[in-house]
């Protein structure tokens, strides 16, 4: 028998102040969310950049963009033109324009609450964490949220997943993943190798983040 152990030193602490964040936001239509995702964002990091990706919005999430940007200029924030082609063609056009050192996902219907993502950099920064994928299951689900059948499904896959990776996963189309862009530039290679285009872009981060 040949037992081959894999082994590397592992992730030392990191201070906040020695990072900038980049947050991205992929929207469509979701004007009414903007201003609330601003108002909201706590500051990451030395530097927190706000990316918004309008994904061909049709009730005004652009102009409204627009707004906002005039109306905080004390806050970093960008917009970004989605492709209209799926949620992650525009997560993808959000990190290509990331100046940040961390990358944040942070869905405009903001289920997960953006007071939330100081503990996401946390576990990256403190606590050895090379990415870290948010949980929807954590909160109070509204009935008209998310539907039994859902629920159901986004629980067996993340059954499915924790096997396939070797981790625990809690939901695996949280839309709240956060990574080192420099890990990101090693995955982007592998977006789309594994037989199929993942519109969300949920399993594409998580099997890179894997390999």
């Amino acid at each position: 028998m040949i037992e081959v152990l894999v082994a590397r030193r592992a992730p030392q602490p990191v201070a906040d102040s020695d990072v900038s964040v980049s947050v991205v936001v992929p929207c469509k239509d979701e004007r009414g969310n903007i201003e609330d995702a601003v108002l909201r964002m706590p500051e990451l990091g030395r530097a927190t950049e706000i990316i918004f990706c309008d994904d061909q919005s049709t009730d005004g999430t652009g102009e409204e963009i627009d707004r906002v940007q005039k109306l905080h200029p004390e806050r970093l924030i960008r917009s970004v033109e989605g492709p209209g082609i799926c949620k992650s063609r525009n997560v993808w056009k959000g990190f290509e324009a990331a100046t940040g050192d961390i990358l944040m996902i942070l869905d405009a219907d903001l289920t997960v609450m953006p007071e939330e993502l100081p503990y996401f950099l946390r576990a990256v920064l403190q606590e050895g964490a090379e990415f870290a994928n948010g949980s929807r299951l954590v909160y109070p689900i509204p009935k008209a949220a998310m539907k039994f059948a859902n629920v159901a499904g986004n629980k067996l896959f993340g059954a499915l997943f924790s096997y396939l990776l070797g981790q625990p996963i809690k939901d695996t189309l949280c839309g709240t993943k956060v990574l080192w862009r420099s890990d990101w530039e090693r995955i982007r290679p592998m977006i789309g190798t594994w037989g199929t285009m993942d519109r969300w872009g949920d399993y594409d981060l998580l099997f890179g983040a894997r390999n």
